[in-house]
C-alpha cells in the first residue's frame, strides 16, 4: 500500500480495542458511563489505529514510487524531519527530529519521500535504535546511494512523566552506511546538520 493519510478504520478492529480501552478505563477505577469518559474508548482506539498505521504501508514503494535516473553524486540532506512515535515497553510518545541524507548513485528520490518513510517506520510500536536502523536500511537497500546517514534525536515520555523522571534529557542515535563510514564525510554531513 502507498503513503496515505490513515482516516478510515475497520469497524471489527476498532469495535475489539474500544472494548479493551472501555475494561482499562474501568480496571483504573473510572467510571466508564460518566459522560465525558462517554466516547473516549472510541476515540482511543481510532487513535491507536492512527498511531500505528505504519504496519499497514509499504516504505520501501514509497521511494521506488518517486525514484529517478540523475547523473548527481553529491550529498543530499534533508534535516529536521520531526518524528512522533511510541515507545514499545510503555506505549507512550517518543517525539523529536530525524536527519537523513544520502549520496545518489545514479538515482535520485522526491524529496518529500524520505519524511514519508521516518512516518511509516514511526507509526509502529518502536524503539528509538530499530528506528534508525530500520529507516537506514531502507534507503540504503532501495536507493542503492554510495552512501547513506541516519540521526535521530528524541524526547522519551517513559523517562520524562514516569520512571526517571528527566525532563531535559536527549537521546541520540545514529547509523552510516557506504560512503558515510568515512569520518571526512560523516563529519561534513554532521557538520552540515549542526552537530
Amino acid at each position: 500500500m502507498h503513503y496515505k493519510s490513515f482516516e478510515e478504520y475497520s469497524d471489527e478492529t476498532t469495535e475489539g480495542i474500544k472494548d479493551n480501552y472501555n475494561k482499562i478505563i474501568s480496571d483504573l477505577g473510572e467510571d466508564t458511563s460518566r459522560d465525558g469518559l462517554l466516547k473516549t474508548p472510541e476515540r482511543a482506539a481510532k487513535a491507536m489505529q492512527f498511531l500505528t498505521q505504519g504496519y499497514h504501508q509499504d516504505p520501501v514503494e514509497i521511494l521506488k514510487g518517486a525514484m529517478f535516473e540523475e547523473s548527481y553524486n553529491e550529498m543530499v540532506i534533508v534535516k529536521d524531519i520531526e518524528l512522533y512515535s511510541l515507545c514499545e515497553h510503555h506505549i507512550l510518545p517518543f517525539f523529536g527530529k530525524a536527519h537523513i541524507a544520502y549520496i545518489p548513485n545514479g538515482h535520485i528520490v522526491g524529496l518529500s519521500k524520505l519524511p514519508r518513510v521516518v512516518d511509516v517506520f514511526a507509526r509502529r510500536l518502536q524503539v528509538q535504535e530499530r528506528l534508525t536502523e530500520q529507516i537506514l536500511d531502507c534507503i540504503n537497500d532501495t536507493l542503492k546511494p554510495q552512501g547513506v546517514a541516519v540521526v535521530i534525536e528524541a524526547s522519551h515520555m517513559c523517562m520524562m512523566m514516569r520512571g526517571v523522571q528527566k525532563q531535559n534529557s536527549l537521546t541520540t542515535t545514529s547509523g552510516f552506511r557506504g560512503q558515510f563510514e568515512k569520518i571526512e564525510t560523516r563529519n561534513e554531513f554532521l557538520k552540515l546538520i549542526g552537530k
